[in-house]
């Protein structure tokens, strides 16, 4: 399969968004009194709505992460003009 410049360029930028913002979110949530069962944060024991966030935060990013790499390596892929000017030089 070949991916265009443009949707490699897409894929790399969206594994750079997935890593600006989720760890944003974890601090949010982090930070929410929801996270724990006392009102103070990072104090008892975490809640449900800690661990589930967590566990959607931890699959962003291993998604986004593997988005921009496939990306980055779509987008290190020679040109189709330039591969066939290689191979026209090759000797048989």
């Amino acid at each position: 399969m070949v991916i265009s410049r443009r949707w490699a360029g897409f894929l790399i930028a969206v594994g750079i968004w997935s890593w600006i913002i989720w760890p944003r979110f974890a601090l949010a949530i982090w930070d929410d009194s929801r996270a724990w069962s006392t009102r103070h944060v990072g104090h008892g024991t975490p809640t449900g709505f800690l661990w589930i966030h967590a566990l959607l935060i931890v699959v962003s990013l291993a998604v986004g992460t593997i988005v921009g790499v496939l990306g980055i390596r779509a987008w290190r892929v020679p040109k189709p003009a330039a591969v066939m000017r290689e191979a026209s030089n090759l000797p048989l």
